[in-house]
C-alpha cells in the first residue's frame, strides 16, 4: 500500500534533511560523522571549571564575554601593582643568576616534552603567532611563575594551602594535586594587558603566600625583588623588556577576552572546551542522522506493504 499525499509531505522533509546532512546517508555504503564521545564530555568540562573556580551556566559551560580590559572596578582578586617581571622560558639551561634549569616544572617533570620543545626566547626564532619556530606548541605559550607551590610532594599539600588559596576547597582533587596549576592571570604593561597560565613556581621562592594570595610585597630580593616570571610569548604580545615592572591578578575563565592565549595548548580550557563542543555538537548531529535514516527505513517498509 502507497502513502497518502498527505503522509508524503513529513517523508519529503526527511528525505531533504537527510541529503542536507550527508547525502552519502542514501548510499549502501560510505562515510558518516564519526561516533560520538562517549562520558567524557562532562567531566573534562567539570574538570576545566573546577580547576579554575569559572562561573558556569547550567549545561556546564562557562559564561564568557569579551572586555578590551579586565574590570577596573570591584574585582575578586586585586591587582598587584608595580612588581618587577623577569622573563624564563621552557628548556631554559641554568646559570649563575638562574640555577633552576626549566626542561621540567614544579609541578611537571616532562615539561619541555610536553610542551614540544626548546621555547627559544630570541624573537629571530619566534614567529608572528608568539610561538617558537619549528613546532606547534603542545601545551600554552602564555605561562607565568608565581613565588608560591601549594604542594609539599605529589602525595601532601603544604598545611596553609587550603587557608590561603581562595579557591582550594572548589578545586582540590587529592592531596599532593596542585589547584594552582593552569590557573589563568591577567598582566598589564602600560595600556596592553595579556593573559597567561600559572605553570611554575617562582622566581626564586616557592613559599610566599603573603604576597601572591596577600598584600604583602614580594620578599624575593634578586632580580631587583622580581616577583612575577614571565614567558617569551607574554613578553612579546606586551612589548616589554626583562626587568620591567608590570600590574598583576587573578582573573576567572569568564573574565578573560579573545586573544591569542586562547589559540594552543593541552592545558589550555579554552582549547578542551572548544574539543568538547565539537565531539557534543557531532554527538548531537550523528543522533539526529540516526533518527532520519530511522524514518526514512521505516517509510520504505511501509510503502512496500
Amino acid at each position: 500500500m502507497r502513502p497518502s499525499r498527505d503522509a508524503q509531505l513529513p517523508v519529503r522533509w526527511i528525505f531533504l534533511s537527510l541529503f542536507a546532512l550527508c547525502p552519502a546517508v542514501f548510499a549502501q555504503s560510505g562515510p558518516g560523522f564519526a561516533t560520538s564521545a562517549t562520558g567524557g564530555t562532562a567531566s573534562l568540562s567539570a574538570l576545566s571549571m573546577k580547576q579554575n573556580g569559572a562561573a558556569t551556566t547550567p549545561s556546564g559551560m562557562p559564561r564568557v564575554f569579551a572586555p578590551t580590559l579586565p574590570r577596573t572596578t570591584y574585582t575578586r582578586y586585586p591587582w598587584k601593582t608595580d612588581i618587577v617581571a623577569t622573563v624564563f622560558w621552557i628548556g631554559e639551561q641554568p646559570t649563575a643568576n638562574n640555577p633552576t634549569p626549566n626542561h621540567k616544572s614544579s609541578w611537571d617533570v616532562n615539561w619541555e616534552r610536553n610542551y614540544g620543545g626548546y621555547d627559544d626566547p630570541d624573537p629571530a626564532n619566534r614567529d608572528r603567532d608568539f610561538t617558537p619556530k619549528g613546532f606547534t606548541p603542545g601545551l600554552n605559550p602564555f605561562y607565568i611563575a608565581l613565588p608560591y607551590n601549594d604542594c609539599l610532594s605529589y602525595r601532601s599539600h603544604k598545611a596553609e594551602a587550603e587557608r590561603v588559596i581562595p579557591w582550594f576547597k572548589q578545586s582540590f582533587v587529592k592531596p599532593g594535586r596542585s589547584v594552582l596549576r593552569g590557573t589563568w592571570v591577567a598582566i598589564r604593561f602600560g595600556n596592553q594587558v595579556c593573559y597567561a597560565q600559572w605553570e611554575d613556581c617562582g622566581p626564586f621562592v616557592t613559599d610566599d603566600w603573603e604576597y601572591v594570595f596577600g598584600n604583602s610585597r614580594p620578599k624575593n630580593t634578586a632580580n631587583a625583588g622580581a616577583g612575577i616570571d614571565i614567558s617569551p610569548a607574554v613578553r612579546d604580545y606586551l612589548g616589554m623588556p626583562s626587568g620591567a615592572k608590570v600590574d598583576w591578578r587573578f582573573v576567572d575563565v569568564n573574565e578573560i577576552p579573545d586573544g591569542p592565549w586562547k589559540n594552543l595548548g593541552n592545558n589550555n580550557h579554552f582549547v578542551r572546551i572548544a574539543e568538547l563542543r565539537a565531539k557534543r555538537d557531532q554527538a548531537s548531529a550523528q543522533t539526529h542522522l540516526d533518527e532520519l535514516r530511522r524514518l526514512r527505513d521505516q517509510y520504505f517498509r511501509s510503502g512496500s506493504q
